[in-house]
């Protein structure tokens, strides 16, 4: 078995950014640039006043001095003349800074009377205006490639003039649940049999990591139904399999799968849950098998497929961020497999964080998942640590799963 860390290097190495493809900007939030944004114009593109008020010549701007209106300047139509001596224009927010001024008079620092204006506070050369080229100039990279788009970087790729972007594909990601003893949610349940959960799960999973999930029917336990599965492969960028994948003698991925050119890269690795994990080749695609345990194939999830997509759509793809916690009950020495526990998270009367691990971690008890804050990060042959013991923690709420 190899470690968590290795599996989860050995998996991003294998997988590259999908291509390119142009959407348009409003449709661009959440998906990560395939290429720079570079302003096409330069912002704000002239000096423009930051408050309404009047352009005049600093050196005229002496507390009680009058001047001469001889013009307004509203945003969006710029004043033609000069202003010279003795001289003023009314402006706007925004409002280009005519020739000949160097200083903006706010409206609530003066005093009108017809076309005569007071000052009322002396003015400051430069005070209250916005340079050109003060927020980026034409050719600046506003925007760099390998960037999830935020509503704030859709504003700012609009005001750099860009009706369209380069963002990468979508990944699309296969899944396929295993076995006879499964049946989709609202379908005829097998006798002895269960729903699957899994399918659905992953699906929320990669959408909610920037993917485009492809569910596929469930494949019985034969080899000759999970070969089949070959033939579904064309256009995806990853498959994701559940179950099948153990020791036992329905669990047929790997054997299946191999009659149609299956490499194997590795299986089974020293963690708790998830210890029958799969990665390998189908021609093209990139397969990840996940146990079919629902637990263990969303802790799994988190641990590998998670970074996976973040490397398919282009972004940087590393383990999921953790920290720490103070442990609110007692954890029992570790074993040779890393261990992954599901807890709730809190605080104490001083308000650091403290993570309570469940009574039971039994990776069929998807509801405890659900319900779950957090995983605490046990690495193998870790000792036993008493309540208050400092532990590393994945706070599941951090990567909106």
């Amino acid at each position: 078995m190899i470690s968590v860390d290795e599996a989860r290097t050995r998996i991003l190495a294998d997988l590259r950014p999908t291509p390119a493809e142009i959407v348009a900007l409003a449709n661009a939030w959440n998906r990560v640039t395939a290429a720079s944004v570079v302003a096409r114009l330069t912002q704000p593109p002239a000096d423009v006043s930051a408050m309404d008020g009047y352009a005049l010549r600093a050196a005229d701007g002496t507390l009680g001095a009058t001047l001469t209106q001889i013009g307004a300047a509203p945003a969006g139509h710029p004043f033609a003349g000069t202003v010279g001596a003795g001289q003023i224009v009314r402006l706007f927010t925004g409002s280009v800074v005519p020739d000949g001024a160097d200083a903006i008079l706010l409206q609530e620092d003066a005093t009108k009377d017809g076309d005569r204006i007071t000052v009322n506070e002396a003015v400051a050369a430069g005070r209250h205006i916005r340079r050109a080229g003060q927020d980026f100039a034409q050719g600046d990279a506003v925007i760099p490639a390998g960037r999830k788009l935020t509503a704030r970087d859709v504003g700012l790729a609009a005001a750099a003039n860009h009706p369209w972007l380069s963002v990468h594909r979508r990944p699309r990601v296969g899944i396929l649940a295993t076995g006879d003893e499964i049946a989709m949610p609202g379908e005829p349940i097998p006798t002895g049999g269960i729903v699957s959960s899994n399918s659905h799960a992953l699906a929320a999973l990669v959408r909610a990591s920037g993917g485009e999930p492809v569910v596929l029917p469930i494949a019985a336990d034969t080899k000759e139904a999970v070969a089949a599965v070959a033939d579904s492969v064309l256009g995806l960028d990853l498959l994701v399999t559940t179950g099948g994948a153990s020791v036992g003698d329905h669990d047929l991925v790997i054997s299946g799968l191999q009659t149609r050119g299956l490499v194997v890269d590795f299986w089974q690795i020293a963690m708790r849950p998830g210890k029958p994990l799969l990665f390998g080749n189908l021609g093209a695609v990139p397969v990840l098998g996940l146990p079919g345990n629902p637990v263990s194939a969303m802790v799994c999830a988190i641990l590998f497929l998670v970074p996976a997509l973040a490397r398919l759509s282009g972004l940087p793809a590393a383990p999921p961020p953790a920290t720490t916690a103070l442990l609110g009950a007692p954890v029992r020495q570790n074993d040779q497999r890393a261990d992954h526990l599901r807890a709730t998270v809190g605080t104490d009367a001083q308000g650091r964080l403290v993570v309570t691990p469940f009574p039971v971690q039994d990776s069929a008890m998807l509801r405890r998942l659900a319900t779950a804050d957090a995983l605490i990060l046990r690495p193998s042959h870790a000792p036993a640590l008493p309540t208050g013991a400092e532990v590393p923690i994945v706070r599941l709420d951090s990567l909106g799963l």
